[in-house]
């Protein structure tokens, strides 16, 4: 067990679902009525998929309940030696849920964490093989990553309960599928916390499913010196004791798991305001010094023109806050953590604003599944293109024929960006055919049609997700224009697509 007594343990889950009802929110607003049994028969349970059934990563995810909100508390030891990365993370995860069907069991998502203790509703589970015992299992080579809880009572589709789980082990530098850092990956200072896709349970358990979208706390205690930052805005003021600081945030607004982060580290937090008195607050590491620093500063200086700008564009601005973490880990990675963005060394323009993007397209709306990752990246990228048009740089006309040169120069046509396949998310076509594509259908349907559809879709689909088709189908009610062959010519097929 964590230091936690029982009784600040029950007392977070009902300060979790308390904070989950206000919220209001689930990832499916109306709740199903569960598995229905034949009349006079009792109701049936079972338990919920252990994947969300995503193609890309099928043991990512789980079936059976929605997440209303997530309660971290972390405690992190940095490396003692700075050329091993290694940190020591001891957690207590308070998750509370709505069932979605009859459920005698169900799962989370957790990698290379151990753990200890599992509660439900303030009443301990077993460890054990039992039907109301809990297990853990860790196959790498499957990436099958699950703790399977054991419901006793069970929990009836609709029903509410909070599992408060007990958890901790040897950080490290975990990777994905292509050998990229991704996840809590341990520095030499503390921790860079970045986890696309499916990274997100190397330091957490959780439902990893962009669908279900929950609100967050963070409670993170480093040693005294170190600073935490997370998503969302400050829940007080730090509280130091015995050598230790509590840093607490937190995240009100629905978020997908692989946007949260809780990155630790040698920071200096700045305080500033966008338009609307929006909080922007800017954590820079100590270490990011010199041209990488003054870059750094002027690039976060523009972030409420570009809020303002971009506000203007698509509606405003999603979330309750907005700013930037800026590290000095080797790691060369951006990452658009909503709204607070993690950058690698360096922040530069075009990097914030593309991240600035995410918000609207990825963050407030993301993708259902994996493979329509284009609508984040190709938006992103589309909005670098109208930044610079903005600031008398490079007008988006040229942009565009720029990237189709630089696309036939290397071949890069035979990718099918709406499912590049799972090792392909962050292909360069994904990223530069997606905004091209982007500007075809401006260049087809006209700005008044291509700029209401893009608000229309942010709204239909604000705090949810969406896919590629939905995308088509807000398209073509704006444009009044049957858009399949367009799309097929420009996401799907392996030839160079018509130009406008």
């Amino acid at each position: 067990m964590n230091n936690l007594t029982k009784a600040r343990r029950i007392a977070a889950a009902a300060m979790a679902l308390m904070t989950a009802c206000a919220a209001g929110i689930t990832s499916a607003q109306a709740a199903p009525q569960g598995d229905p049994a034949p009349q006079g028969e009792p109701a049936r349970y079972g338990p919920g998929a252990p994947g969300s059934g995503d193609p890309y990563f099928p043991s990512a995810g789980n079936g059976g309940y929605d997440v209303l909100h997530y309660d971290l508390d972390l405690r992190y030891s940095p490396p003692s030696d700075p050329a091993v990365p290694a940190g020591k993370l001891t957690a207590e995860a308070t998750i509370t849920l709505r069932a979605t069907q009859n459920l005698d069991a169900l799962n989370f998502d957790l990698r290379g964490l151990a753990v200890t203790a599992v509660d439900v509703d303030g009443k301990d589970v077993n460890h054990g093989a039992g039907p109301s015992d809990w297990t853990q299992v860790q196959d790498d080579a499957s990436r099958t990553w699950e703790l399977t809880v054991g419901l006793r009572p069970k929990l009836k589709a609709g029903q509410k309960a909070a599992i408060t789980i007990d958890y901790g082990g040897t950080t490290g530098r975990p990777e994905d599928t292509t050998g990229a850092l991704y996840g809590w990956v341990t520095t030499a200072d503390g921790a860079m916390v970045v986890s696309e896709p499916d990274g997100a349970p190397t330091w957490y358990p959780v439902n990893d499913d962009p669908e279900d979208k929950a609100t967050y706390s963070f409670h993170i205690t480093v040693p005294e010196g170190k600073t935490a930052v997370a998503n969302g805005l400050p829940g007080g003021k730090p509280e130091t004791k015995a050598g230790w600081t509590t840093w607490t945030w937190e995240a009100r607004d629905p978020m997908a798991s692989y946007l949260a982060t809780a990155s630790i580290g040698d920071f200096t937090l700045s305080y500033g305001k966008g338009p609307h008195g929006l909080p922007i607050i800017n954590a820079v590491d100590r270490g990011v010094t010199g041209p990488a620093l003054e870059k750094t500063n002027a690039a976060l200086a523009l972030q409420p023109q570009m809020i303002a700008f971009l506000s203007d564009l698509f509606g405003p601005y999603p979330f309750e806050a907005f700013g930037a973490i800026v590290d000095d880990d080797s790691v060369d990675y951006a990452l658009e953590t909503q709204t607070r963005p993690v950058y690698s060394e360096v922040a530069d323009e075009d990097t914030v604003v593309h991240e600035l993007g995410h918000q609207w397209f990825g963050n407030s709306v993301s993708p259902a599944d994996w493979k329509d990752i284009w609508l984040n990246e190709g938006w992103a990228t589309y909005i670098q293109w109208l930044w610079a048009e903005h600031q008398g740089k490079s007008t988006v006309a040229k942009q565009f024929t720029d990237t189709v040169a630089d696309l036939d120069s290397k071949n890069l046509w035979g990718l099918n960006i709406a499912d590049p396949g799972r090792d392909n998310l962050f292909a360069e076509q994904v990223y530069h055919r997606g905004a091209a594509a982007l500007h075809a259908l401006r260049a087809k349907i006209g700005d008044q049609a291509f700029f209401a559809g893009a608000k229309e879709w942010l709204d239909r689909y604000s705090n949810s997700s969406a896919t590629t088709e939905d995308f088509e189908n807000v398209m073509e009610e704006a444009s009044g224009r049957q858009l399949d062959a367009f799309f097929n010519d420009w996401l799907r097929e392996g030839d160079r697509p018509a130009m406008p």
